[in-house]
């Protein structure tokens, strides 16, 4: 079973912390997002262009299925990945830590120039749907929530550590 699942929107800081905590656990990390990449053979960005908003969502939860199945370390899962029930379903008895942040440093740690394909419109006010969308869902599939806002990494990697510890 993996030593911790990270959520959260982007910008939150999974890929950032995933890999930090790895490295403090001594296990591997894994992202969901790069196995989808590598399943599709090209970027999120261009699945979402050439493929639609659909077929994301199928590799993402066929990525989703075989890592929880088969991966022991820390695992960073896209944003937008805990919309589908079955992937909800699969998170239960894991340890899920949802990374919070808020609006203002969600924008700057993902950049407006960015190839995040839901933020293309707007990308300060798509964001802040996605946010507010996504948030119960969040908050009700983890077991430890940590705010990110304004803080070191490695402070962040030992706070989850512990948290997963006690």
């Amino acid at each position: 079973m993996t030593k911790a699942v990270l959520i959260g929107p982007p910008g939150s800081g999974k890929t950032t912390l995933g890999l930090l905590l790895a490295d403090l656990l001594g296990v591997s990390f894994r992202d969901t997002d790069t196995d989808v990449e590598a399943v599709a053979g090209k970027p999120v960005a261009d699945i979402f262009i050439e493929d639609g908003e659909a077929r994301f969502r199928e590799l993402e939860l066929q990525a989703v299925r075989q890592a929880l199945a088969e991966h022991d370390g820390v695992l960073s899962l896209g944003g937008g990945a805990v919309l589908n029930e079955e992937a909800q379903a699969l998170l239960a008895g894991h340890p899920v830590v949802y990374l919070q942040v808020g609006l203002a440093d969600a924008v700057q740690r993902v950049g407006l120039a960015s190839a995040r394909p839901l933020l293309v419109l707007s990308p300060r006010s798509q964001l802040k749907k996605l946010m507010e969308e996504r948030r119960p869902i969040y908050e009700r599939l983890a077991v430890l929530t940590v705010v990110t806002d304004k803080r070191e990494p490695a402070e962040l990697a030992e706070e989850i550590m512990k948290g997963l510890q006690s």
